[in-house]
């Protein structure tokens, strides 16, 4: 990276520093604007839906497009197949020529999280250079958006195309900050499609140095009860696993919890517990009375046939049993809920949809699905449909470029 550059990224991040972070964006897309000459600059953000992007703007006085709030518009661009849509999936900048002006699509992305995408107007046509320059610049603009949307509401306003419910609310809370996460020895990814009443899904995943953690859980019933069982699941699984306890062990305090405490007399959360050794890809399989995980491996999906153990919270006082399998690279394991295979959408081939997916990243392949899903079972579930997928490269993954994100294979499956 040339000096010159390092002192705009510098510059670029001084700005985001002083200023509020409901207008930190601004500030650093105003820097890029002065640096390239750039006729405009704009943030897309990707909405929760994973199938549009939403274009923030901060518009005093004036009625803007889409959704406002306050002085806030945000306009929705759904995907249609097209260069807005090919950038985000296939992680790969755009350029597009226009009249008198040229406009480079640039992913905004953080170890495969694909947060939105940076939107820039230049008076020439730019040459590899200058679109190597603002990918790097684009991967930097990433972390600000980060750090700065824990302190506002605004990207999270901005990414709801839809309101919430309250048991959405309180299941948005429940999973992981970023649903996406590359690393040399895996890629994992997860995706929620809400029941018309939430039904208490969640998944989440933590790494340590060695050890790559996951969860996928139902709680039983739907609504704000169904939230609330789930509140108690997760959260003692994440209790037990920062204390460092063992799968077994986290289950039985997160029976215990749920048992006792849930305000629903018998409520039940149904879960797969997991632990990866990165070093080795020893991986520590827990099943409480869940669907089972799949794994995906040399052409088959087979589902993997674990000791079985009561839901969560059933029995107060049951024990529970792990089994560990060796990952090896090249094998991916999926863990769905029974919303994937319930009523209508049970008309799914899941293990056939698995293999024709194979080819996409985690983050697309989880989307493919869920899409799958709603086309068989219609836009209104019964139950939430939530998945995991977890790519094992046994420390030999695909290469990760500096725009943050495995470049080096398909995002959508050949025609």
């Amino acid at each position: 990276m040339e000096d010159s550059e390092q002192i705009v990224l510098a510059e670029m991040l001084q700005s985001a520093e002083d200023a509020a972070p409901v207008e930190a964006v601004e500030a650093v897309t105003g820097a890029i604007a002065s640096a390239l000459n750039a006729l405009g600059v704009s943030l897309l953000i990707a909405d929760l839906s994973g199938r549009a992007l939403v274009r923030l703007t901060h518009q005093p006085g004036a009625d803007g497009p889409g959704r406002l709030q306050d002085e806030e518009a945000a306009e929705v661009l759904p995907f249609d197949g097209g260069p807005y849509e090919q950038a985000v999936r296939h992680q790969v900048p755009q350029v597009l020529p226009g009249d008198g002006r040229w406009r480079l699509l640039a992913p905004v992305t953080e170890r495969g999280e694909a947060i939105g995408l940076l939107e820039i107007d230049l008076p020439d046509e730019p040459d590899a250079e200058v679109i190597a320059r603002v990918a790097r610049t684009a991967h930097a603009l990433a972390f600000v958006i980060i750090a700065n949307r824990r302190h506002t509401d605004l990207f999270e306003w901005g990414q709801r195309s839809t309101p919430f419910t309250l048991s959405a609310e309180i299941q948005r809370r429940l999973l992981p900050a970023s649903f996406t996460c590359e690393s040399g020895a895996f890629t994992i990814s997860g995706w929620l499609e809400p029941a018309a009443s939430v039904g208490g899904d969640t998944f989440d995943y933590s790494v340590a140095r060695d050890v790559l953690h996951v969860s996928v859980t139902d709680a039983m019933g739907h609504g704000v009860a169904s939230a609330l069982t789930a509140t108690l699941g997760v959260g003692s699984l994440r209790n037990t696993r920062r204390r460092g306890l063992s799968l077994t062990a986290q289950a039985d305090e997160a029976n215990r919890a749920i048992a006792q405490h849930a305000n629903v007399r018998g409520a039940y959360v149904t879960a797969v517990l997991g632990r990866i050794d990165l070093p080795t890809g020893r991986c520590e399989l827990l099943n409480a009375g869940h669907v089972p995980p799949i794994l995906v491996r040399d052409g088959r999906a087979t589902a993997l046939e674990l000791p079985g153990n009561f839901p969560l919270g059933m029995f107060p006082e049951a024990g529970f049993r792990s089994e560990e399998i060796a990952l090896r690279p090249g094998d991916r394991l999926v863990v769905v809920t029974d919303g994937m295979r319930e009523r209508n959408a049970a008309g799914l081939d899941l293990p056939a949809a698995l293999l024709d997916i194979a080819p996409l990243h985690p983050r697309e392949a989880v989307r493919a699905l869920s899409d799958a899903v709603l086309a068989i079972a219609g836009p209104a579930l019964a139950d939430d449909a939530t998945l995991m997928i977890i790519d094992w490269y046994d420390g030999h993954g695909p290469r990760r470029s500096t725009a943050g994100a495995d470049t080096s294979r398909a995002s959508i499956p050949p025609d």
